[in-house]
């Protein structure tokens, strides 16, 4: 079993930055894919951005050129640096881990943290 926890969310004013933390633990040797998706009140669960274990990315258009993934496999934590907020990218924030290779799609993710969430103000 994985267990996944993220941290850094609060609140922040327009054009400010966060960083995000997801720190693992339990069995994750076989972890492979790790991504952050994030969901705003009475919308879909969206992808933000995805991470290899080898450091290939992927990324949400609407994130491209303001938000970073990253992570440090020896401290099996994953960050998202989030500048250049906006209003539009207040949601709760999860972390997500598979074994497998990256994929867009969270139903293909099989393990999940609790959320942390981001709130941007105007």
């Amino acid at each position: 079993q994985v267990q996944l926890v993220e941290s850094g969310g609060g609140l922040v004013q327009a054009g400010g930055s966060l960083r995000l933390s997801c720190a693992a633990s339990g069995i994750i040797f076989n972890i492979n894919a790790m991504g952050w998706y994030r969901q705003a009140p009475g919308k879909q669960r969206e992808l933000v951005a995805l991470i290899t274990s080898g450091g290939g990315t992927n990324y949400a258009d609407s994130v491209k050129g303001r938000f970073t993934i990253s992570r440090d496999n020896a401290k099996n934590t994953m960050y998202l640096q989030m500048n250049s907020l906006k209003p539009e990218d207040t949601a709760v924030y999860y972390c997500a881990a598979r074994p497998g290779g990256i994929s867009r799609y969270d139903s293909s993710y099989a393990y999940w943290g609790q959320g942390t969430q981001v709130t941007v103000s105007s």
